[in-house]
Formats: C-alpha cells, sequence, structure tokens
C-alpha cells in the first residue's frame, strides 16, 4: 500500500503541475506510470487519469476564472464540438491503422515547451483582439471539432492540442488559454471517466484515490502561481515543466 501511495504522489505532482500551469491532461502522466511501476491495466489506467483529470482541472478552471483569466462563452462552443468530434474521431480510428502517431502527446508536450521558453506569448495576438463575437464562436466552433478529432484518432494529446490551438490558432495569451483548456478538460475528463468506469468496471479504489488526491493538491498550487506569476515568466516556467514531463513520459515508456 505504501508503493501505491508513493507511485501514485509521484505521478500525481507531474499531472498537477502540467494542468495548473499547462492545461496538460492528467492522462498523458498518470497512465503511463501506473501501467508501467503498479501493472494497472491500460484502459482502467486511462479511466483513472481521466478521474484524476477533472477535480483538478475544475479547482484550476476556479483559479484562473477568479483572476479573470478564463473565456467562458468561447470555451463552451470549443466544448460542445471537442466532445462531438472526439467520438468521430474514435470511431474513425477503428476503421483507420493509426499506430504511427502512438508518440503524439508526447511529441506536441516537447515542442510546446520549447515554444514557450524561445518565443514567450505575453499578450494576445491582434487576430484575437480584432475578431467579432461572432468570428470568435466559428473560430472556436472549427478548432473544437480538430482538437475533438484529432484527440478521438489518436486517444491522447487534448490538453496539449487545446493549448496549442488556444495559443497559436485563435491567439489567446498564455494565461487565458490555460483557464479556457482547463475549463473544457473538466467535462471532457468527466464524460471519459465515467465511459471507461461504465465499460471497464470498478477501477482499484486506493490508486483512484490516492491519485485524484495527489493531482488535485498539485494542480491547485500550480494554478495559484501561475496567476501570480508575470506573463514572461509564467511561459518560461510552463515550457520548462512541459519539457521535463515530456522527457519524462518518453523515459516511462521506453521502460514499458
Amino acid at each position: 500500500m505504501l508503493y501505491k501511495f508513493i507511485i501514485c504522489f509521484i505521478a500525481g505532482i507531474g499531472a498537477g503541475l502540467g494542468t495548473g500551469f499547462a492545461g496538460m491532461s492528467a492522462a498523458a502522466v498518470i497512465s503511463p506510470v501506473l501501467i508501467t511501476f503498479l501493472g494497472v491495466e491500460p484502459y482502467t489506467a486511462v479511466g483513472i487519469a481521466l478521474a484524476s483529470d477533472v477535480l483538478a482541472s475544475a479547482v484550476s478552471t476556479y483559479t484562473y476564472g477568479k483572476n479573470k483569466n478564463l473565456d467562458i462563452k468561447n470555451g463552451i462552443v470549443m466544448m460542445i464540438f471537442v466532445l462531438l468530434f472526439t467520438l468521430v474521431g474514435s470511431y474513425t480510428s477503428s476503421l483507420v491503422p493509426s499506430n504511427t502517431m502512438g508518440n503524439f502527446s508526447v511529441i506536441m508536450t516537447f515542442i510546446l515547451g520549447i515554444k514557450f521558453i524561445v518565443k514567450p506569448i505575453t499578450e494576445p495576438k491582434a487576430r484575437l483582439e480584432n475578431a467579432t463575437a461572432k468570428q470568435k464562436i466559428i473560430r472556436s466552433a472549427l478548432c473544437g471539432m480538430m482538437v475533438g478529432f484529432i484527440c478521438g484518432f489518436v486517444g491522447a494529446g487534448g490538453g496539449m492540442m487545446m493549448l496549442f490551438v488556444l495559443t497559436t490558432v485563435l491567439g489567446y495569451e498564455l494565461k487565458t488559454a490555460v483557464g479556457t483548456s482547463v475549463f473544457v478538460m473538466t467535462f471532457t475528463a468527466f464524460t471519459g471517466a465515467l465511459s471507461h468506469f461504465a465499460i471497464g468496471g470498478a477501477p482499484d479504489w486506493p490508486v483512484l484515490i490516492f491519485c485524484v488526491l495527489s493531482t488535485l493538491i498539485w494542480a491547485r498550487i500550480a494554478a495559484v502561481l501561475a496567476n501570480k506569476a508575470s506573463p514572461k515568466t509564467l511561459n518560461r516556467a510552463t515550457g520548462i515543466i512541459l519539457v521535463i514531463l515530456g522527457a519524462s513520459i518518453f523515459i516511462v515508456n521506453l521502460i514499458k
């Protein structure tokens, strides 16, 4: 039991920091750790990771919203299309082999980390500031379709894909991008966790509880620190965390 607690606590640190600082899905960290070091069945491990994501993303959303770094209106539009097109992508992936995209989430995490370190995003881009409300909604819907389809097809990378489109495609500055990302992830993770447990059965309860609590605590700490940091400092801190997490996940996958 002590060994389980230590592994889950360490996994929760990585997942919580990734969620609070970068809106990263806990599944990218917790799943490979549980599979490799505790021998948890992969489908169940993803369900536990998604369940850990729910409260961590919710508390991060509250913190970012409290500091006015959250776009709820466009976030809801994106969330609806992410959920719909995740189903479309999932169905498509069952028809088309996609083994070559297995490390998509890890690569995206690493590249985004380097981008934030080298080229910080400190303010909204002109395309966001000059867009009308209608244009923002249409763009959010289109990006939601893209993110949802890719996540459903590949099976990973939701948080990283949302952070990428929010900062690079839609033009959000980093804090609002992360706040909006964790808002969307709260609902997508909840839906995913319910479906996993409904299909795969009850998880290992101690592992679930340890992971949820550890991820929640560290996500809260990370979100508070992120909202107090200057934009440039937050970019670099987020970049460093993403690079470390990307490299760590790659190593864990090699061990697996």
